[in-house]
């Protein structure tokens, strides 16, 4: 079949808007947006309140809920109307991409733009975006019940399926652009490959730290608090290993410093052994970028945690974590396909 621009258009627009969903619901996380609307409904919910009555109604049942009684009591409509506006944003645009994505792919389909593997791949990414609406519903439950805050858990896994599916959108999309088959460097596709993985664990242990509040804590570089490697709180906090490295503030930061550390070791190793061998230009490029984002990552991370996460600051290392993303699954179709 003849490649077809207009679906590969339609895939990367795809990617655009998970890649701006994230950032928005990083703002919402950040400014402690995510518990403001306290039920789902499809079709209801897709416009704010319209009128006092509306925002007054939905404050109201804001109230009966654990955030507004055990931190937020202060709160006036006004204060509830900002946080309200971030998590209706989020699920707004998350309603956008699925219209963008089936309107779009009904009419490829009916058009027989579509060759059967792509269908395939298609029909994986609209079982993807359906999962990731449970996702994000399981997510908001575990802040309704009694502990007014979303679980790390879920939030990571919310967060951490945001990225996969980018990914995967971005290589159904490469397979199109590029069709025609590389030579497979199959020392360089390993390590790629065991890079993306660890990168993939990494953004896992970002969400844990995003869902503990961790970020607040140590925010010292190189070394954590009082000048130590690992500090004492990590043992103190838990009373397991499994759980010091999951569910213990300190434990799961100190991963997250250690394995940032892993990924730009990943890195640079694969960029200095691709010079061993002859690469295509894509195959450059993709390192090149792959290079560049991993460091400025590097940075924004150590600056996040030295000014305590400031707005635009956490928002930013998420942002630039899907650019890294982005370069490390051009880089690892180029050493595959």
């Amino acid at each position: 079949m003849k490649k077809d621009n207009s679906v590969i258009y339609w895939l990367l627009t795809g990617c655009v808007l998970v890649f701006v969903m994230v950032v928005v619901g990083g703002i919402t996380r950040l400014t402690g947006s995510g518990l403001s609307m306290t039920d789902w409904h499809l079709v209801t919910d897709t416009f704010p309140p319209m009128n006092e009555a509306a925002w007054n109604q939905a404050f109201e049942e804001y109230k009966k809920f654990p955030e507004y009684q055990k931190i937020n009591s202060h709160f006036t409509i006004n204060d509830y109307k900002f946080i309200y506006f971030w998590e209706w944003f989020h699920r707004f645009i998350a309603r956008i991409l699925g219209f963008v994505f089936i309107i779009p792919f009904i009419y490829f389909l009916i058009k027989k733009k579509l060759d059967n593997e792509t269908l395939k791949k298609c029909f994986i990414l609209l079982g993807m975006g359906a999962l990731q609406g449970f996702f994000g519903w399981f997510m908001v439950k575990s802040g309704l019940i009694d502990n007014p805050d979303v679980s790390h858990f879920r939030l990571s896994l919310h967060l951490t399926f945001a990225f996969l599916t980018f990914a995967y959108t971005l290589w159904v999309a490469l397979d199109l652009i590029y069709p025609e088959k590389n030579t497979i460097i199959l020392p360089l596709r390993k390590l790629a490959r065991i890079t993306i993985i660890v990168l993939l664990l990494q953004i896992i242990y970002g969400g844990f730290v995003a869902g503990l509040d961790a970020g607040f804590i140590h925010n010292h570089w190189p070394m954590m608090s009082d000048g130590q490697f690992m500090h004492e709180s990590v043992v103190l906090e838990k009373e397991s290993w499994l759980l010091r490295l999951t569910e213990g503030k300190s434990g799961v930061q100190f991963v997250h410093r250690n394995l940032a550390y892993i990924v730009v070791s990943l890195i640079l190793f694969l960029y200095f052994k691709s010079k061993k061998y002859s690469l295509s230009d894509s195959q450059k490029r993709g390192l090149n970028f792959l290079l560049l984002f991993v460091f400025v990552q590097f940075l924004l991370g150590i600056f996040t945690l030295l000014y305590q996460v400031p707005l635009w600051l956490g928002v930013t290392h998420q942002a630039v974590a899907f650019f890294l993303l982005a370069a490390m699954t051009y880089t690892l179709h180029r050493f595959s396909k």
